[in-house]
């Protein structure tokens, strides 16, 4: 079996990726790398993976008559030629068919042809598009001991503490069965047990708990330059040495989410700058924010999340602040940066929708996963600002210590792979980012899921009483039930409703996370209603009973349209799986925050042409609804770009951080 890295050895690691700064090329370059890149795996489309895939599907016979001695012999023998680099194609196929046969003694799940098309497309470095319940994780599992026998270690990054550990458990025979050894990364793991873990072949976690650990790493090995160095160090560092050895290979599932939606984020490794000795200022900035009005005083653009005082705004300002006592609001500067803050706090960030107060404290939602955020804080003073607006005590100021983009740590490593239900909208932005090919996969069964009309409604008041009698209507007809919203703040609502109506449900949002797994569980039965964030679109499947496949399957009905079309695909994904019957549809009201920020004046317009509340879905109609949300994803796309620029300019002016 595969051994943990010694101490030594993980700094080594560590250094060599510590070097290796990824270029993004720019202008005619970027045109040549995007071209050269399809040219590379021109050949790799959907029929020569699926001849490879058929290929490997006939060797089954004879290495299913294997005993258990030949079938580890014959593993052994395979991991050797890849670990050495002398494996050819067909050696790769022989490594596939025999992951796929120890899947199938060890676990009793066997691929089907489909999964190990995709299989043999991770192991070439491919991102690939399976649609919700097509088995990614089984999937993911044959390839990685492939590329963890090549590439020496493979992190394998979910979207939550809880799939990971899962899924590292459950693969793990099939790992060790491989001769690898495989560990989770948990937010409640000490530093040498973290250690431990990363030194193991392959490791499950998520991308904010390695990214954090890799930056910490950074922050402790500070000026050094190499391992030989770094010896030296060793017993300053402590017992755990550098905690990540390098970055070597990474494969991600839920790809979109991490790659896409979450590259924009950076991740900060911050400490307290001093004691909360501004608190009283926030708090008095969100008192005087709220004697401002907006139109006279201030504009808001809600997209952009700023606020600018107008010549009005600016007096009141000056005269409110000279009552108080704090020198700092004598700078008139900082006085009006610190009240566009407390402005931007009150209008832009709102309680139930990008943060919720939990014990007291402000903690963020991720707009993209419906997931808390429980590490993270905003940066800048708008954390303190929302904590003033909501009457909590203020959290002290924070100093950054080191800061990466998850485009640029992804970047970084050599070899990247993942899977994702909804990534073919973004396919080039994958190739041009991050230089891998995408590959949309065929389901396993045809899909018979029926997309509904979508309805629209001038005002949310009527969309949600369309909703709940929409829910009451199939509730009697016994179909299970997925309703989707954007926040937090919806799912309650929705909620609210129908519990004044009698009908029997589950929440599923941020603050029932803990029990997620069991919530999905019950989705399925007949008569279910399930109401969710965006997290019930990610890592779990929903099982129907077979009386509820019978009735016409989960019927999933969106609240309101996403920023991103791939969330909408995503959260529809859930109905249908594996060819199951089902049904989705949406309904969208003009005062949705996507109309509202992206395309008010076509909305007005909508609104205008109808005499009663629901408007009919035409072309039109349609067509607004679109472009709103493409509106949204350019804008979207544009921050991710900002983002990349600044990963640039940081590694041209700093070249130590």
């Amino acid at each position: 079996m595969s051994q943990a890295l010694s101490k030594y050895n993980a700094l080594y690691e560590s250094m060599r990726s510590r070097r290796r700064r990824p270029e993004l090329p720019k202008g005619l370059d970027r045109k040549w790398a995007h071209a050269s890149l399809r040219l590379r795996h021109r050949k790799e489309k959907v029929s020569w993976l699926r001849q490879q895939a058929e290929l490997i599907d006939a060797m089954s016979a004879s290495i299913r008559g294997h005993s258990e001695a030949a079938l580890d012999e014959a593993v052994r023998e395979t991991r050797e030629l890849i670990i050495r680099g002398r494996a050819d194609e067909q050696a790769v196929r022989r490594g596939l068919g025999l992951v796929r046969e120890v899947a199938r003694r060890e676990t009793g799940e066997e691929p089907f042809i489909v999964q190990m098309m995709a299989a043999m497309a991770l192991v070439r470095g491919r991102i690939v598009e399976m649609v919700t319940g097509e088995g990614k994780t089984l999937t993911g599992s044959v390839a990685a001991p492939l590329i963890a026998w090549r590439r020496r270690h493979l992190h394998v990054f979910t979207v939550n503490d809880y799939l990971a550990e899962r899924d590292a458990r459950s693969r793990s025979r099939i790992y060790t069965r491989c001769g690898l050894a495989c560990g989770a990364i948990t937010q409640e793991m000490d530093p040498a047990e973290r250690a431990e873990v990363y030194r193991l072949p392959i490791v499950y976690g998520t991308p904010k708990q390695i990214t954090a650990d890799w930056l910490r790493d950074q922050i402790r090995l500070g000026p050094i330059s190499s391992a030989w160095m770094g010896r030296q160090m060793m017993a300053a560092m402590g017992s755990t040495g550098a905690m990540v050895p390098g970055l070597r290979a990474a494969m991600v599932d839920e790809a979109d989410a991490v790659l896409i939606d979450e590259g924009v984020v950076p991740l900060i490794i911050a400490q307290a700058r001093r004691e909360d000795d501004m608190a009283q200022v926030y708090a008095e900035g969100a008192r005087i924010a709220e004697l401002l009005d907006e139109g006279p005083d201030y504009k808001v653009e809600y997209v952009r999340k700023r606020t600018e005082l107008g010549r009005r705004g600016v007096e009141r300002v000056r005269q409110l602040v000279a009552e108080l006592s704090d020198p700092i609001w004598n700078a008139s500067r900082r006085a009006e940066e610190l009240i566009r803050n407390a402005l931007v706090a009150r209008h832009c960030y709102l309680r139930g929708h990008h943060y919720q107060v939990v014990d007291g404290q402000v903690v963020i939602v991720d707009e993209y996963t419906g997931r808390f955020l429980p590490d993270r804080s905003w940066e800048h003073g708008l954390h303190q600002a929302v904590e003033a607006k909501e009457g909590l005590q203020v959290t002290a100021d924070r100093q950054t210590l080191a800061r990466l983009s998850f485009q640029r740590f992804f970047r970084s490593y050599p070899f990247l792979c993942g899977m994702t239900g909804t990534i073919a909208d973004s396919a080039i932005e994958m190739e041009q980012v991050y230089e891998r090919p995408v590959t949309v996969m065929p389901t396993n069964r045809p899909l018979i899921r029926e997309q509904w009309p979508m309805r629209v409604f001038k005002s949310a008041e009527g969309k949600f009483n369309a909703i709940v009698e929409e829910i009451r209507r199939l509730y009697a007809v016994g179909r299970p039930i997925l309703v989707g919203t954007r926040s937090i703040e919806v799912s309650e609502l929705i909620s609210q409703r129908l519990e004044a109506q009698g009908l029997t449900h589950q929440v599923l949002n941020a603050n029932f996370d803990q029990e997620e797994a069991g919530l999905i569980a019950k989705a399925g039965r007949v008569g279910a209603i399930t109401v969710a964030t965006n997290m019930a679109g990610r890592g779990t499947d929903i099982l129907l009973e077979d009386k509820a496949c019978e009735l016409g399957g989960l019927h999933v009905i969106l609240s309101e349209m996403h920023s991103a079309s791939r969330i909408d695909r995503q959260f529809v994904g859930r109905a249908g799986r594996q060819g199951d019957p089902g049904s989705a549809q949406f309904f969208v009201s003009i005062e949705d925050e996507l109309i509202r920020h992206n395309a008010p004046k076509a909305g007005a317009y909508l609104a205008s042409r109808s005499a009663s509340d629901e408007i009919r879905a035409t072309r039109l109609v349609r067509a607004v609804l679109r472009n709103a949300q493409r509106t949204a994803e350019a804008r979207a796309r544009r921050n991710r770009a900002s983002v990349l620029k600044q990963d640039d300019w940081i590694d041209q002016y700093m070249p130590g951080g």
